[in-house]
């Protein structure tokens, strides 16, 4: 795994906010910044409570950069449907992480015999028409970042995936709890809550130029077998022993 391409930093785009935190006179507040306060925030909060940091005394940030599991994500995509030729792919040119995951995905998917149909969504008001022209293009299979202006739209994108017949890999867990077919991703809890012991080494006084940069160390494969089942899949015993989760 190349840790240029997959990265997690802790702080990500607010990493200047603790260092500017530390520069405060005696006695100030070092601050933070949460960028996308999602649910995951909440094991992040608990591991910065573990440190001794009490909410309203510390306030966090993080991004995560997954572009490295691209490829893996292609294989059991392949593996779960081996009809798949052409990949509508939702992503977001303004989101740097975004850029990164697609220039990847479209360096391999020639090696699974694939092709991409790119679906470039900036806002929201551009979702409804980016997916229907992504259905007129006739796509085999469906997958999408994990840009937070996409996935407060979740819910209405796996139901249009689902119910025009299409497999869809995820990112994360949450995709498939909302009916997605399979995700294959880091363990974000994990993630988050370990994401509190890099914050408690900066606010100690380490220079975050110093510290290694923090990689996800467990990832978790989650399928549905309602949704495999609405949509013809016969899911390989194989996967589903290699699967973390299989929801019923």
């Amino acid at each position: 795994m190349r840790r240029r391409e997959f990265i997690t930093l802790l702080g990500g785009a607010a990493i200047a906010r603790p260092t500017a935190a530390l520069s405060q006179p005696p006695g100030g507040i070092p601050r933070i910044g949460i960028i996308d306060d999602g649910p995951f925030w909440e094991h992040f909060r608990r591991g910065l409570q573990a440190y001794g940091y009490i909410e309203g005394r510390n306030i966090t940030g993080n991004t995560i950069l997954a572009s490295d599991v691209v490829a893996k994500r292609l294989q059991l995509l392949k593996e779960l449907v081996p009809h798949v030729n052409r990949l509508g792919f939702l992503w977001n040119p303004d989101n740097d992480s975004n850029v990164v995951q697609v220039k990847q995905l479209t360096d391999t998917l020639p090696k699974f015999g694939m092709s991409l149909i790119s679906v470039e969504v900036r806002s929201a008001t551009e979702l409804d028409g980016a997916l229907v022209a992504m259905m007129q293009q006739r796509p085999d299979a469906f997958q999408m970042t994990n840009d937070p202006s996409h996935r407060s739209h979740l819910p209405k994108i796996i139901a249009l995936v689902d119910q025009s017949g299409l497999p869809g890999m995820y990112q994360a867990r949450e995709a498939v709890v909302a009916g997605g077919l399979i995700s294959y991703g880091p363990d974000l809890p994990d993630l988050f809550l370990r994401g509190a012991g890099y914050v408690h080494r900066i606010l100690q006084g380490a220079k975050p130029a110093d510290l290694p940069i923090e990689q996800p160390i467990t990832f978790e494969l989650v399928v549905n077998l309602k949704t495999a089942k609405a949509l013809g899949i016969n899911v390989p015993l194989s996967l589903l022993a290699f699967a973390n989760e299989v929801i019923e």
